[in-house]
């Protein structure tokens, strides 16, 4: 028996500092990423074995998160903000799975472009750098960290 399950019903939210809570983004049709990644540092040296090259670790980048977006006036202004804003954001992902397993993490808008066409609806593709590490929770903590 299979544990795969569909994205239908994965929520993205946004702290509020206001109210103390997450606020829920409406009508995001897919979320790509975080798209972690980690960098190496070649070591390889005259006496290396066996012709083949050597790494060692180095840092970790916690990628980036995009969002496509149906355009509501409500969701783009949250994210044109959080564009506009120089303060890291904290940030969720809420899969529908039987844990509820969420990401959290801290980032920036990067990217709040409008995209219009006669023959589509309106919508945005947003990104959103990640700071950090990207935290995998069950369930949704009652505050961001």
């Amino acid at each position: 028996m299979s544990d795969a399950f569909s994205g239908v019903g994965t929520q993205f939210r946004r702290w509020n500092t206001s109210t103390g809570q997450w606020d829920s983004i409406a009508e995001i049709n897919s979320i790509e990423g975080p798209t972690m990644t980690r960098e190496t540092i070649d070591v390889t040296s005259l006496d290396s074995t066996d012709g083949y090259r050597e790494f060692i670790t180095s840092f970790r980048d916690g990628g980036t998160v995009t969002l496509n977006m149906n355009f509501t006036r409500d969701g783009y202004e949250t994210m044109k903000d959080d564009f506009e804003d120089e303060d890291l954001q904290n940030y969720e992902i809420v899969l529908p799975d039987d844990d509820n397993t969420s990401f959290e993490f801290q980032g920036l808008v990067t990217e709040c472009p409008l995209s219009i066409s006669a023959d589509d609806k309106v919508g945005s593709t947003v990104a959103i750098k990640v700071s950090g590490s990207v935290t995998v929770n069950s369930g949704s903590g009652p505050s961001p960290g």
